[in-house]
């Protein structure tokens, strides 16, 4: 394997490491606070009021944490094409545009976390979101357009959209009496851990498909050859010992 090749495993490293322990932290810290609410309602609960705090510092973490993977799973594809086709010295001010974004899309989720206003959470969660969406119709990222419901890229930035919006809302959450933010909140936590899932499979998928770096020009040379743009079906024939 070649450096551009171990770079390419930065990310689903990450995810693997990082993002799916934080995932079951955090769904375990969910499913205690609200045993917790439902038993106090009832009685003394014996779990730990502190829960309720831990589910949410970990939550804004998971948050960040996906955030940052989904940038992670975007800058090698956007950069990786514009080193092999040579953009920045066809299109430089789009290698600007590109650099810029990703600086905007972190310094947006970074001020998200700071923001207390409504308003301005909304502004920032918006812009981390639009930013995503803008890199990921970037040249290069490996979409699988014709098939967007099996989709690693569409997915991910599906669940990434949820986590921003769960996090632009937890001031919200607490301020709602009627708990109708809550009721969101566990909703759309609920459709996000799907999606989690299903990453875990396309993600596994998207690995065995996309070829290494020396498997690439003979990939795109069977394809020239053989399917000229059409749908087909490449049979390799095993070596012979």
């Amino acid at each position: 394997m070649e450096i551009a090749d171990l770079a390419a495993l930065i990310h689903p490293a990450i995810a693997i490491a990082v993002v799916f322990p934080l995932i079951g932290i955090v769904v375990n810290r969910a499913w205690q606070t609200r045993q917790r609410r439902l038993q106090n309602l009832e009685g003394k609960s014996k779990i730990p009021p502190v829960v309720g705090q831990e589910h949410v510092q970990l939550g804004k973490w998971l948050s960040g944490a996906i955030v940052g993977v989904t940038l992670i799973g975007l800058a090698y594809p956007i950069f990786e094409h514009i080193l092999s086709k040579q953009i920045w010295s066809q299109k430089p001010f789009q290698v600007v545009f590109i650099v810029l974004m990703f600086a905007a899309t972190i310094a947006s989720l970074m001020l998200l976390y700071k923001a207390k206003q409504r308003l301005w959470r909304g502004v920032f969660a918006t812009l981390t979101g639009a930013g995503l969406i803008i890199l990921g119709f970037q040249e290069g990222v490996y979409r699988r357009d014709n098939e967007w419901l099996v989709s690693h890229y569409y997915i991910g930035i599906a669940a990434a959209m949820l986590m921003i919006f769960s996090l632009a809302i937890i001031e919200d959450i607490y301020k709602d009496r009627l708990n109708r933010w809550r009721t969101i909140h566990i909703i759309l936590s609920c459709i996000a851990l799907l999606m989690f899932v299903g990453q875990s499979m396309t993600g596994t998928r998207d690995l065995l498909e996309i070829p290494l770096r020396w498997q690439k020009p003979y990939v795109d040379w069977l394809y020239i050859q053989q399917c000229n743009s059409q749908p087909c079906i490449i049979q390799v024939t095993p070596a012979k010992n």
